[in-house]
């Protein structure tokens, strides 16, 4: 399997390469789509685990391009063959590393997000959803490479899609919207904190901890503090969907005004 204990190369190309430039938005192009239970934001990073087959030939097929993939929050609602059905709207995530762990073959990724974009057109993948597919058992992983098996090695087993990029928010963060909403996450975590009490020192910690306490925010400050102040991932979907500045500080702020339901 190619790419192992290796980097992505941005310069590698093939006729069927699925580069994607942020700095051209509207663009057309057909990738591979992970659906899963996050949202994603661009410039973010992180570990990225991977086991199942049909995502490992992603991961290869990456490498062999230019080592970028769609992440998607996972549609609840909808499948595809059986399989998570994405969202419509995800981030470009883009491989930096590559390296196997553990003896089951387990793949440890580090990726960062590049640009949003919205899905046009899916793609199925080649075959249903085995009955009763466990995705992370040896048996499952054999039924499904059994199966590629029968329809052909070369037949996709993920998601692809239909994408168009969307235009980043290039909009400053206004200093008084971030000292409201940083405000308002405060208020949050202290009345879903009750009966116990948090010192707002402690509150100015976790900030400190994140990087959050600043006078010069970006989007990307927004992005993280909203993550803290989430109480499941569907309620950062819609800052991600947001395409202003005034539309996303709305988003939180209604994120943040939200309270725990359970």
């Amino acid at each position: 399997m190619f790419g192992r204990n290796d980097t992505a190369d941005s310069d590698t190309t093939s006729p069927d390469t699925m580069n994607l430039d942020d700095s051209h938005p509207n663009q057309k192009r057909i990738i591979p789509i992970f659906p899963i239970d996050l949202v994603f934001f661009p410039r973010q990073d992180m570990p990225f685990g991977v086991i199942e087959p049909r995502y490992k030939q992603l991961v290869d097929d990456c490498m062999i391009n230019d080592g970028q993939f769609g992440v998607c929050l996972i549609d609840v609602y909808n499948s595809i063959k059986g399989w998570n059905a994405p969202l419509q709207v995800g981030t470009i995530a883009k491989i930096m590393s590559c390296k196997d762990v553990g003896l089951d073959g387990r793949l440890e990724l580090k990726i960062v997000g590049r640009g949003r974009f919205k899905i046009d057109k899916i793609i199925p993948p080649a075959f249903d959803m085995p009955p009763d597919y466990d995705p992370h058992t040896p048996e499952g992983h054999q039924d499904v490479s059994e199966r590629h098996e029968k329809v052909g090695l070369g037949q996709k087993m993920y998601i692809q899609a239909h994408v168009s990029l969307i235009p980043e928010i290039d909009e400053a963060v206004p200093i008084n919207k971030w000292e409201e909403i940083v405000a308002m996450w405060k208020e949050k975590v202290v009345a879903q904190a009750l009966p116990k009490i948090v010192e707002p020192s402690a509150l100015n910690r976790v900030l400190e901890q994140y990087y959050l306490a600043t006078e010069t925010p970006t989007i990307d400050y927004i992005y993280s503090l909203s993550a803290l102040g989430a109480n499941r991932p569907e309620d950062l979907q819609p800052l991600l969907e947001a395409n202003t500045m005034d539309e996303l500080i709305s988003r939180v702020k209604e994120l943040m005004a939200a309270r725990r339901s359970d």
